[in-house]
């Protein structure tokens, strides 16, 4: 069992920033594909971005490519989500979600059930 813990959402006005952190417990985090996902009310749970174990490649959904990164510190067993230039449409909860080590170094995935382990979420508004 993989345990997932964000933090860093709030409130935050159209055009400013957050930085969300993922911080999980379990074995051998190196080897997990993580990704970030969104679900605001009403809607599907929606890709927002990934990062591959042992490469550390990277992919966005296409409504936060340019404006999004997402990072790992292996050594502190944590992913992030940096967010830039944020919109009302961006208001969500966001999850941080892992993959087990059963695959390719350079694979993302980038739907819901290609993950094994997801955290509680943590609330992102932004106000007009």
């Amino acid at each position: 069992q993989v345990q997932l813990l964000e933090s860093g959402g709030g409130l935050v006005q159209a055009g400013g920033s957050l930085r969300l952190s993922c911080a999980a417990s379990g074995r051998t985090f190196s080897g997990y594909a993580m990704g970030w996902f969104r679900q605001a009310p009403g809607k599907e749970r929606e890709f927002v971005a990934g990062i591959s174990r042992s490469v550390g490649t990277t992919n966005y959904g296409d409504s936060v490519k340019g404006r999004f990164t997402i990072s790992r510190d292996d050594a502190k067993n944590t992913v992030y989500l940096e967010m830039n230039s944020l919109k009302p449409e961006d208001t969500a909860v966001y999850y941080c979600a892992a993959r087990s080590a059963t695959h390719s170094g350079m694979w993302i995935p980038t739907a819901v059930a290609e993950y094994d382990y997801w955290g509680q979420g943590t609330q992102v508004t932004v106000s007009a």
